[in-house]
């Protein structure tokens, strides 16, 4: 069956093409008459506008593009979930792409979303700043991200807060060796920081080993040799081993790679070795893992963000770029909680504190030998 056309809408109500557009826009200058001729019609059709054709001929299509890096991390699916319900009430629709998926096409998935033209971008994860410079629709950065824009909002959770208050939370149990298992990326260096600066506070050494990856498996490959020291070490009964009695991995996904290499190791969580992770994921819930983790929130952040872009959209009239769209020259680079040399946050930040939610991978030191 042939898909009904803005022409064959315009006929079936009996009026012209570009009345029928004035609809779609709702456009004041239509009599209720023949708006409701027109919606009529379509209804009678089953008549679904093009958001592209809405895009070329000037007005809003009602999408958003949305940047992940990676389907796989089970943080974005409760963000895509609180964009999606701040968005839909006001009849947005959410394109999603993966960067790091994509890859191997050489495609950047602003330059697609520029092309596609969508009102407006949520960029939770990396993006090229050429692209970047180039989107000229109101963005919005969700997340800790390695560049940032001025002038464009920062949803984050305070994630170097995150990372120190999982640190004491470790110390507070009485831990004193502890890792910190980190990865590539701004929210993994400033977890990192956090862990760093609450071991300095504490007067402790910080001992960091980095993975290639934040996955499952990276984190459990680079742990192994630290936490079978703990087992291997141990001496006569009432000797504690020599590796870390405590990991903090800076995301769930990869605690549970250093829950793995802790079996591996034959020790056991956590009357061996303590585990805190970061997210507090589905994953972190399950019973059989029963993580301690921190929580960002990421549904509470996705809304926030959500609401961030609809105010810019709404700032200026739809022929204009609103305030905080991107446009050339807008971009830097630095994490908005990165190392000395990064660029200080956008005025525009709001970052949320995070919670720890304590579960059964925590307790205190043994002194005792690692159960084989």
């Amino acid at each position: 069956m042939k898909r009904p056309t803005i022409y064959d809408v315009a006929e079936r109500a009996g009026v012209s093409k570009s009345l029928v557009s004035l609809v779609l826009r709702d456009s004041p200058r239509v009599s209720d008459a023949k708006r409701a001729a027109v919606l009529a019609a379509m209804a009678d059709l089953d008549y679904t506008p093009s958001r592209l054709a809405a895009g070329l001929a000037g007005t809003r299509t009602r999408s958003v593009g949305v940047v992940i890096d990676d389907f796989a991390n089970l943080w974005f699916v409760e963000a895509l979930a609180g964009l999606r319900e701040a968005l839909a009430r006001e009849g947005y629709a959410l394109s999603v792409a993966d960067a790091r998926l994509n890859a191997h096409l050489d495609i950047d998935p602003l330059e697609a979303f520029r092309s596609l033209r969508v009102d407006g971008v949520v960029l939770a994860g990396e993006a090229s700043e050429a692209a970047l410079a180039r989107v000229g629709v109101p963005t919005v950065v969700l997340g800790t991200r390695a560049i940032v824009t001025p002038g464009a909002p920062v949803i984050a959770s305070d994630e170097v807060a995150g990372g120190r208050l999982a640190t004491r939370h470790l110390i507070s149990l009485g831990h004193r060796d502890i890792v910190c298992v980190s990865g590539p990326g701004a929210s993994a260096t400033a977890r990192e920081r956090g862990f760093r600066e609450a071991m300095a506070d504490a007067g402790l050494e910080a001992r960091v080993s980095h993975a290639a990856e934040n996955t499952e498996a990276a984190a459990r490959e680079v742990v192994a040799g630290v936490v079978a020291r703990r087992g291997a070490g141990a001496g006569a009964a009432g000797a504690a081993g020599s590796g870390p009695s405590a990991v903090f991995a800076v995301n769930d996904i990869m605690a549970v790679g250093v829950m793995g290499a802790a079996r591996d190791a034959g020790l056991s969580v956590p009357s061996d070795l303590s585990v805190v992770g970061y997210d507090d994921s589905p994953l972190a819930e399950y019973g059989i893992v029963s993580l301690t983790s921190v929580s960002g929130d990421p549904a509470e952040l996705g809304e926030a963000a959500g609401a961030a872009l609809l105010a810019l959209l709404d700032a200026a009239p739809e022929d204009e770029a609103p305030e905080g769209a991107v446009t050339e020259g807008a971009v830097t680079e630095g994490a908005v909680h990165g190392d000395a040399a990064a660029a200080e946050p956008a005025p525009t930040t709001r970052l949320f504190p995070p919670r720890l939610r304590v579960r059964s991978s925590t307790a205190p030191p043994s002194t005792s030998t690692p159960t084989p």
